[in-house]
């Protein structure tokens, strides 16, 4: 039988595993220590742990870091690392570098059951959803971890639709026993499950950023199937129910289209559905996929939008475009291994 990963465990599920050996309480401090602090890949490191107790937690645990299969390296410096799972299917992870900040943007699902039409991953349909391990390992084996300023929860899959595991591996990366990062150091993205992002917003004090894509209701059904039992209005309702503060920020995702959503009457929409919140507009360029119907803005129709929503007093950028040509758009790289491997499978 295989043996259960420690990492991923928060402080009191670290306990039970120890109380269930009949080792100290205490015991599971060193653990979370060994885990998250030090990063050790094997029990048998743990060095202030008696022998006692380092036979007994190998006999049915493994610490479960597995360190990524491959990466492409992009000529803007954007690394994409492909993670492969247990049960052999694939996740992706973007190392973004900047002049002042490094971020991670890390999958929280294998796949993804919400159908987005500008999607890849959405195309894999649903297969797995990610353990709290299997979504901070993206964190921990990056060979770049040490130099990390920033972490978005916006790969595969909707981090709402996995809320349990999502929040877990929150609680483990900002507590002081855990990696001890600051909650204003991660972003975690939503197409707009509005029971999972309440929870969200009173359980974690990490930023959120709503994918929103259009202010119209039947477009943005074309787009987001979500809408037909999440419109827009809902979740902008959701969001103006919660006081976020002056450190807590939440920001509208809107990928731009030619000719779909990048018009006067979107900026008179966007304007009105928005007003009251005190939020920040991300404008994204679209990242092609294969045999797609949506084709991207171009960057002077972006800049117009831009000042368009600022002249209504909305803080609009446009977010900088990162490593095309490496398979940067979710789930490119992913399918292209699944793929492959299928077809192995054949011969």
């Amino acid at each position: 039988m295989a043996k259960e990963a420690l990492y991923g465990k928060t402080l009191e599920e670290l306990k039970e595993c120890v109380l269930g050996l009949n080792l100290p309480a205490f015991t599971s401090k060193q653990l979370a220590d060994w885990l998250y602090k030090k990063n050790v890949g094997t029990i048998d490191e743990m060095t202030n742990l008696s022998k006692k107790a380092r036979v007994l937690l190998n006999e049915s645990y493994t610490v479960g870091l597995n360190p990524p299969q491959s990466f492409q390296a992009s000529i803007d410096g954007t690394k994409k690392y492909l993670y492969k799972t247990e049960d052999n299917q694939f996740i992706e992870t973007a190392y973004l570098p900047e002049e002042n900040r490094n971020t991670l943007c890390v999958s929280s699902q294998v796949g993804c059951k919400m159908g987005c039409l500008f999607c890849m991953t959405a195309r894999q349909g649903f297969q797995k959803q990610l353990s709290s391990g299997e979504i901070l390992n993206q964190v921990a084996s990056l060979p770049e971890r040490d130099t990390l300023t920033n972490l978005v929860y916006m790969g595969m899959g909707e981090p709402m639709d996995n809320i349990d595991n999502v929040l877990k591996s929150l609680e483990i990366i900002t507590s002081e026993w855990g990696y001890g990062w600051s909650p204003r150091r991660i972003n975690v993205s939503t197409i707009g499950v509005v029971p999972a992002m309440r929870r969200f917003i009173e359980e974690s004090d990490a930023h959120l950023a709503v994918s929103l894509h259009s202010p119209f209701n039947e477009e943005r059904k074309q787009l987001m199937p979500i809408e037909s039992v999440y419109t827009a209005e809902k979740v902008v309702e959701a969001v103006k129910d919660y006081d976020f503060g002056r450190q807590r920020r939440v920001s509208f995702e809107y990928i731009m289209f030619k000719g779909v959503n990048d018009s006067a009457e979107h900026v008179k929409g966007l304007t009105k559905l928005l007003n009251g919140i005190r939020c920040r507009i991300n404008l994204i360029h679209f990242h092609p996929i294969p045999n797609s119907p949506l084709e991207g803005s171009e960057l002077s129709k972006m800049e117009w939008f831009r000042d368009k929503l600022s002249e209504k007093g909305l803080n609009t950028t446009i977010r900088k475009s990162r490593g095309e040509d490496i398979y940067a758009a979710c789930g490119l790289l992913s399918t292209k291994n699944l793929s492959t491997q299928n077809d192995e499978k054949d011969y």
